[in-house]
């Protein structure tokens, strides 16, 4: 009797990693033809803790905290750790976190964006390169606008340490619109026409994996209270010439 108690055990064990690869290929799959995809539950309780307690004093009222240097979370941005996994599946093993940036909306901290792409990257220091540019400078970072090539073989994984329902400021973004290129800004409306709205809601511990170059807006909370959300941009292709990613 207890053999086969244990044999059922260990099939309905292989069934459930079977099931559990079904979903995350199916999940992989979205990722690839809509540009966006929800990975649920992505992150432990126990990881969730971590996290927030190497982010410790590190939130401020501003729209977004530009962060390096924090050892601690390497475990998890690395290709085999709970995040950095999600970017090497869409990547490659080569992926790597090239920015990592810290949100928390709030009473105190509360702000839109129109639709737009995220077009810039973050390097150690300015390199000029031919198709590089125009050059900025925010939060003491060098940033440039690369290459279209570059951005299209990016994704963003936004980590939400908090429940994010429609009165709290989701993202909004436009499927598929990554495959547009860079959409020019009065091009902008006839695209989402086209392309849709879709509202990212998110629970604590939930991976929103984006490509990189998707439309995207975000409102003012309606309800404000805290949302975090660790937004970490990945790439696995080196820069050329001199130019360094500017890493985490």
């Amino acid at each position: 009797m207890m053999r086969f108690v244990a044999y059922v055990l260990v099939v309905l064990g292989i069934c459930m990693m079977f099931d559990m690869k079904q979903a995350r290929a199916a999940a992989f799959t979205a990722l690839a033809t809509e540009g966006a995809q929800l990975f649920a539950g992505a992150l432990t309780v126990t990881d969730l803790f971590r996290i927030e307690a190497a982010l410790d004093g590190q939130t401020k009222n501003r729209p977004g905290v530009r962060l390096t240097g924090i050892e601690s979370l390497n475990h998890f941005l690395s290709a085999k750790g709970a995040i950095g996994s999600v970017a090497a599946h869409a990547l490659g093993i080569d992926a790597i976190p090239v920015r990592m940036i810290l949100f928390n909306k709030a009473a105190d901290s509360n702000w839109s964006l129109g639709w737009h792409q995220d077009r810039t990257i973050a390097v150690k220091r300015r390199v000029d390169v031919e198709g590089y540019g125009p050059w900025t400078m925010k939060g003491g970072i060098p940033h440039v606008s690369p290459p279209v090539e570059i951005l299209s073989k990016m994704i963003t994984l936004r980590v939400h340490l908090d429940d994010v329902d429609e009165g709290n400021a989701p993202l909004v973004i436009a499927p598929r619109s990554a495959t547009r290129g860079l959409v020019n800004e009065g091009d902008i409306a006839a695209v989402i026409d086209d392309c849709g709205e879709f509202i990212c809601l998110a629970n604590r511990g939930d991976i929103w994996a984006y490509d990189t170059l998707i439309l995207h807006r975000s409102e003012t909370a309606r309800n404000p209270r805290h949302r975090r959300v660790l937004q970490i941009d990945y790439s696995a292709d080196p820069l050329p010439a001199s130019l360094e990613w500017y890493g985490v």
